[in-house]
């Protein structure tokens, strides 16, 4: 039996969801079940392309939004520490004036995912744009950029959980897009 991650990424689901997770790490079933399901990693890899495309969600869904001064993947981000993304604000003072810029960063591990948890992460952060906490009209908004934002927070959490129990990289960048097989 493998031990229990130090990260309890899926807390708060129901005991019986847990279970099922659990039981298919232990039977070694649960990398084949995600690359079924997401078969390949996205191609967003530096941090321009990451800009890109995290403005191009916020095109689509929040036009009005505050402007974006930098969008980068961060390797300092933990997901251990619940870390998986940050939003901030820095302020700069220009002349007499105090001037300030959004940012956005994304943890590293992110560089090496299917492009659906890229977006769930990007997402989230967007939404942090007009809602500071996780309240109820944050994940509506949420639900408004991408409909099936809960499964992919869910499946995120349970790559996360085969991540670190394994320590197994479902999506590693070295190899090829197509035929990506888990290594074991």
């Amino acid at each position: 039996m493998r031990p229990r991650p130090a990260t309890d990424f899926l807390a708060g689901y129901p005991d019986a969801l847990v279970a099922q997770v659990r039981q298919l790490i232990d039977r070694d079933e649960l990398a084949e079940r995600l690359l079924r399901m997401y078969p390949q990693a996205h191609e967003v890899r530096t941090d321009r392309a990451l800009y890109d495309y995290v403005q191009d969600l916020k095109s689509a869904h929040m036009r009005s939004a505050v402007p974006l001064g930098k969008v980068a993947f961060d390797g300092k981000l933990h997901v251990a520490h619940n870390a998986l993304g940050t939003h901030t604000t820095v302020s700069q003072v220009q002349g007499g004036r105090l001037k300030s810029k959004r940012e956005i960063r994304i943890a590293a591990v992110f560089r090496e995912m299917p492009e659906a948890f890229l977006r769930m992460i990007a997402v989230h952060e967007l939404a942090h744009l007009r809602e500071r906490e996780h309240s109820k009209a944050f994940y509506q908004l949420c639900l408004h950029m991408e409909p099936d934002y809960r499964q992919l927070e869910f499946d995120l959490r349970v790559y996360l959980t085969h991540l670190e129990t394994t320590g197994r990289v479902l999506w590693p960048a070295c190899l090829p897009q197509q035929g990506r097989q888990a290594e074991g």
